[in-house]
């Protein structure tokens, strides 16, 4: 139909612990969505994957972005940006990016806060 009902799932070393509103029929969803996560100290990656609902079949995985510990060290100030989506399914063709907003916050305790905007 040349549209999808995008929603994104934010998982931090695979544990799903977001799931967005779904954009219906579009190509460009705006979700502007912001949450806040305790990070364990020991934390490896966290993937924000894009999904498109389906109200007759399993939602279909449109793609993902994966943002590892060592991306957050390398920006510690945060990294903000667009970045293309990449495939789950090898025979899948991916098209596409996510803008996100991901900023490490003080400590607190031991835990350490983390801030994800996904914007578009």
């Amino acid at each position: 139909t040349g549209s999808s009902d995008p929603y994104c799932i934010v998982k931090i070393d695979d544990e799903a612990i977001i799931r967005t509103a779904t954009v219906w029929k579009t190509l460009s969803p705006f979700w502007g969505e912001e949450y806040e996560v305790h990070l364990q100290p020991s934390f490896h990656s966290i993937s924000i994957y894009v999904m498109d609902e389906d109200a007759l079949s399993r939602d279909d995985v449109i793609g993902k972005v994966c943002i590892t510990r060592d991306t957050l060290v390398e920006h510690p100030k945060g990294y903000s940006g667009w970045m293309s989506l990449s495939e789950v399914d090898p025979d899948e063709e991916v098209q596409g990016e996510i803008h996100l907003r991901v900023e490490v916050l003080g400590s607190l305790g031991s835990r350490q806060r983390l801030r994800c905007t996904v914007l578009e």
